[in-house]
């Protein structure tokens, strides 16, 4: 067999494995027993905060600084006051927003205690029931089970990483806390608390950035910004974007492109485009595979199609409308999915397009989010919407660059003490989850204590379904494509050969190959976090 095709044998082994092949038939079943109640606790984890319905009512002096919209979102209580549902959408920009640091505290505090003694016993009887499953399997603890099978292969690697990039980042993030807790001190309130994050470095932004986020969108005509992205697509990857007219599909909006290689004129694959929101449509944007790129049984290559799905606004007209700049980012990460998934040459559909290991999957459209800051790039993609011959100006360029790290060290940082509780409740029994995190923050937030009350472990919802003792790998993700940006793309952002190279090398094996090994190949070296660290260095405080 082909190297390709004993991995693929080895995959199917380790499947067979993880589904208990090489358990008694009795501990097959414990298995079983396990698995059912670790799913009916994760969901009831779940369940419990989305059944939350904890409100705080506030006057309207108390909600201070909050815009005129915010306030007709939300309910009233009989006494005129408003009603702040402590739910995502409401919290954050209350925290970001609003004048009055008592209010921040009150809604910090109560938002970090949802389901407190409920869900803390439903967590801790999780992890008892993950380590006991995991040792079945002949593992020490779950962490070690979960991820086994990454990138990162064992937990103590893990922890390596989290503690080198935290370390890295604490000059840094000393420096932003001093200007946070000064900019507080002058205007003599409490002490400097995590509940002032979000609102101390808006403020610094609005000192620092010019930059008018709903003026800059007018620069960003859907399908200017679409055709720019083609256009570097091609001339980085060679590909060559078609359009197909009277193609079936399920709604007017949507439509279909051929993808071919611009040299040899071969199809790759095709992508179906859904851009817009529309009642009773999917509500997320993502990218879907809904064939994959395989050899068939007579050596002919299947090909792969996908469908990128996302949430766009059409102007008051019904038209084509203007992103934002958020949604131009997006519109690039999820490109660069479809791009992933029509590149792959594997031939086992195991290993085609977006089957690949979790610790690696986002790292391609990381990798490509990068244009969206690079004055060359931004251009390509912008033009006035009354005039598109003017594109976004030289200074405003400039400032998005500085404005993506600015202040982001003590935010990476808090990310990363909810990614050291996950993988140290997985890694060992018996942990007293509550001091373990109040440990944590101390140490990981330069001292900065946890709130009084809070108990984040009871609304932590990725601990306790879908990336348990995994939380890491989306940082993970964000520091090897900050080395691959850096040391091949940031010179010359549209290099043909290096980004040939990356088609080949990165692109075209999918899952058949390590990553470790497919990133070495394509950086003549192992993977290293020190670009990661210099761009913040670069562009932070």
């Amino acid at each position: 067999m082909n190297p390709e095709a004993k991995h693929y044998v080895k995959c199917l082994v380790t499947d067979f494995e993880r589904n208990g092949l090489n358990l008694t038939v009795t501990k097959r079943e414990e298995a079983q027993r396990l698995r059912a109640q670790i799913d009916e606790l994760s969901l009831r984890y779940i369940r419990n905060l989305n059944d939350d319905s904890t409100c705080i009512l506030f006057s309207e002096a108390e909600l201070t600084g909050l815009p005129p919209e915010y306030l007709k979102s939300l309910d009233k209580a009989e006494n005129g006051k408003y009603k702040v549902a402590m739910k995502s959408h409401h919290v954050l920009i209350l925290l970001e927003l609003c004048k009055v640091g008592t209010t921040r505290r009150i809604v910090a505090t109560t938002y970090g205690k949802r389901c407190g003694d409920v869900n803390l016993s439903v967590l801790e009887r999780l992890v008892e029931l993950r380590h006991k499953y995991a040792r079945l399997f002949g593992y020490s603890n779950y962490a070690d089970y979960a991820v086994d099978l990454r990138m990162a292969k064992t937990s103590s690697k893990v922890f390596e990483f989290l503690e080198d990039i935290s370390a890295s980042l604490n000059d840094m993030a000393t420096r932003e806390l001093t200007m946070l807790k000064d900019l507080k001190e002058e205007e003599g309130e409490l002490p400097f608390g995590i509940e002032d994050l979000l609102y101390y470095v808006k403020r610094v932004e609005e000192k620092q950035f010019d930059l008018d986020f709903v003026a800059l969108r007018q620069f960003f005509p859907v399908d200017l910004v679409l055709s720019g992205i083609f256009k570097i697509l091609q001339d980085l990857f060679g590909l060559r974007f078609q359009k197909i007219a009277d193609a079936e599909v399920w709604h007017s909006d949507v439509c279909v492109f051929s993808v071919f290689d611009l040299s040899s004129c071969e199809l790759l694959g095709f992508f179906y485009l859904d851009l817009y929101k529309r009642d009773g449509k999917y509500d997320n944007t993502c990218v879907v595979a809904l064939q994959s790129g395989a050899l068939s049984s007579n050596g002919e290559r299947q090909i792969p199609v996908a469908l990128l799905i996302s949430q766009l606004q059409k102007d008051n007209g019904g038209h084509n409308g203007l992103l934002r700049f958020s949604e131009v980012v997006s519109l690039f990460h999820e490109f660069g999915h479809v791009v992933q998934h029509i590149c792959n040459r594997a031939s086992f559909a195991r290993f085609s397009g977006l089957r690949v290991d979790p610790d690696f999957v986002e790292i391609p459209s990381l990798v490509l989010e990068n244009w969206c800051y690079e004055s060359f790039s931004l251009k390509l993609i912008s033009g006035f919407h009354q005039d598109i011959t003017k594109p976004i100006k030289d200074e405003i360029c400039r400032s998005l660059k500085r404005w993506r790290y600015f202040f982001s060290a003590l935010k990476l940082k808090q990310e990363i003490l909810y990614c050291l509780f996950d993988q140290i409740i997985h890694s060992a029994d018996n942990v007293d989850i509550v001091e373990l995190f109040k440990h944590l923050h101390q140490k990981v937030m330069l001292g900065l204590p946890m709130l009084d009350g809070a108990n984040p472990a009871s609304c932590f919802p990725r601990s306790a379904i879908g990336s348990e003792a995994a939380c890491y790998s989306r940082i993970w993700s964000e520091v090897f494509a900050a080395d691959i940006f850096t040391s091949k793309f940031r010179d010359d952002l549209l290099n043909h050969n290096v980004g040939m190279q990356f088609r080949d090398k990165v692109l075209a094996p999918g899952g058949a190959k390590e990553p470790i090994e497919i990133l070495s190949d394509f950086l003549g070296r192992e993977p290293s976090i020190q670009a990661f660290v210099a761009s913040r260095a670069e562009y932070g405080l």
